[in-house]
């Protein structure tokens, strides 16, 4: 009776560990980035898993002299270096930019789902703590790198976007949009911050993006969701996975795009002055679905989340259902490939470098956790056409590119990208601690001024 008791177990044993082992596998991407990207992706049927695959490029940094790769035409150098976790930009009217060397605050929880997060993040070089500080780089004598960093604004709390507008800077903390008065060329801000809204803070999507909308009166924001497909109820969902518009005089905010999971980089088209955004889509859904997107939003827009993905594919984990939603929900304009984590945005509209990258967007992607291969790590370039939207048949083109190294270790992760005032591009590399500066490997004559804001298009 003993043996076979024992026989049993070891059975039993034996069906547990294969059923481990068959779930546990990572999921293998059998697409490539190319073909889930541009505005008609391979959307394949979804391959939901119980563990997660789980494929962090090793950070290791830049060595001495290392730097990344530009693209043929182009060249790149660190216009400021030494930084402290850098992630986002701002250029000041004066050429002044600003950096906002910041993390994630302390993460709550524990167990299996805290173990990875924590494994994933020191991995990935995000393990570190917040500098909570925007940093002032000056660039006086014009030869493209920046002799003056000094503390611009210290005691903040996550801080991510950066906007101008009247005589106020607004920052976009984690969990509130606070504002400080400001004199164009001020290298130090020792005002005390005031309040303009509170909105939800940290969780796996804690940074907060901000920019003035075309109004010019108001301002836009980013709240991306707590979890991954409002795992812990939509209650805790509540003012997040949205774009917020917000009402500075009257310290008021409203949903003016819902179902966005995880929006970050925000920009005006210069042609029709619509707002775009890059979007993280969800995980564990496998190597090759869904894809991170560039879209227009435009006022009472849903994308879906958690329900529904790509303009109306249902996500069924997510219990209950919102059938009467799937008809409502909005197709991207453009595909950017699975889980590349679309972060930067910025339009070509103030950059000067050649006409190959004239009219288009530049978007910083700071590489996945959870695909094999391993996706992003680079800076993009999707060209526009005359009507403001991706040009026809358009395919992502790679200015920045080198952050992986020859064994998929990752020297740099880029993030938040805008221009100088030469019309150079800047790069924040939240690994390598630099500001990487992209510049014409040939004098380009100042470009002409921008196109005349034309109405939005009807698509």
């Amino acid at each position: 009776m003993r043996q076979r008791i024992l026989i049993g177990l070891a059975l039993v044993l034996i069906l547990v560990g294969g059923l481990y082992l068959y779930f546990a596998q990572p999921d293998e991407a059998r697409l490539s980035v190319a073909a889930v990207s541009g505005s008609r992706p391979d959307i394949t049927p979804a391959r939901a898993q119980i563990w997660p695959t789980i494929k962090v490029a090793n950070a290791v940094g830049w060595k001495q002299g290392e730097m990344p790769t530009a693209a043929a035409g182009l060249k790149v150098n660190a216009f400021a270096s030494g930084l402290d976790h850098p992630r986002w930009l701002y250029r000041l009217p004066n050429g002044d930019v600003l950096v906002a060397e910041t993390n994630s605050p302390p993460r709550q929880g524990g167990g299996i789902a805290g173990w990875v997060m924590g494994y994933l993040l020191n991995k990935g070089g995000a393990g570190v703590p917040s500098a909570n500080r925007i940093t002032l780089l000056r660039d006086a004598n014009g030869d493209g790198v920046a002799e003056v960093k000094q503390p611009f604004l210290t005691g903040l709390n996550s801080p991510y976007g950066m906007a101008l507008l009247g005589s106020y800077l607004y920052v976009a903390n984690t969990d509130a949009l606070v504002r400080y008065p400001f004199t164009p060329g001020q290298t130090k801000i020792d005002a005390k911050p005031e309040t303009v809204i509170k909105y939800p803070g940290g969780g796996n999507h804690w940074a907060r993006n901000v920019i003035v909308a075309e109004d010019g009166k108001t301002l836009y924001l980013t709240v991306g969701s707590s979890t991954n497909i409002a795992d812990n109820g939509l209650d805790a969902e509540k003012f997040r996975a949205n774009i917020l518009q917000v009402f500075p005089d009257t310290k008021t905010f409203r949903i003016y795009a819902a179902g966005i999971r995880n929006a970050n980089g925000l920009a005006l088209e210069p042609r029709t002055k619509a707002l775009w955004t890059v979007v993280n889509e969800r995980d564990m859904l496998g190597s090759d679905t869904p894809p991170d997107y560039l879209s227009a939003v435009e006022a009472g827009d849903n994308f879906g989340w958690p329900w529904f993905y790509w303009g109306g594919y249902p996500d069924h984990r997510v219990k209950p259902a919102n059938p009467g939603l799937q008809e409502y929900v909005k197709r991207p304009d453009y595909a950017l490939g699975p889980h590349v984590a679309a972060l930067g945005l910025a339009f070509a509209d103030e950059a000067r470098l050649g006409p190959q990258f004239a009219d288009g967007a530049f978007i910083g992607e700071h590489g996945s956790w959870n695909r094999l291969p391993v996706s992003g790590y680079r800076v993009i370039y999707v060209p526009f056409g005359d009507n403001g939207f991706p040009a026809k048949g358009a395919k992502a083109v790679d200015v920045l590119s080198g952050f992986l190294d020859a064994k998929g270790q990752a020297r740099g992760r880029p993030v938040g990208v805008t221009f100088d005032a030469t019309g150079s591009l800047l790069v924040a590399d939240d690994i390598g601690n630099t500001i990487w500066r992209v510049t014409s490997a040939t004098p380009v004559p100042a470009s002409d001024p921008s196109p005349a804001a034309t109405p939005k298009p009807s698509r």
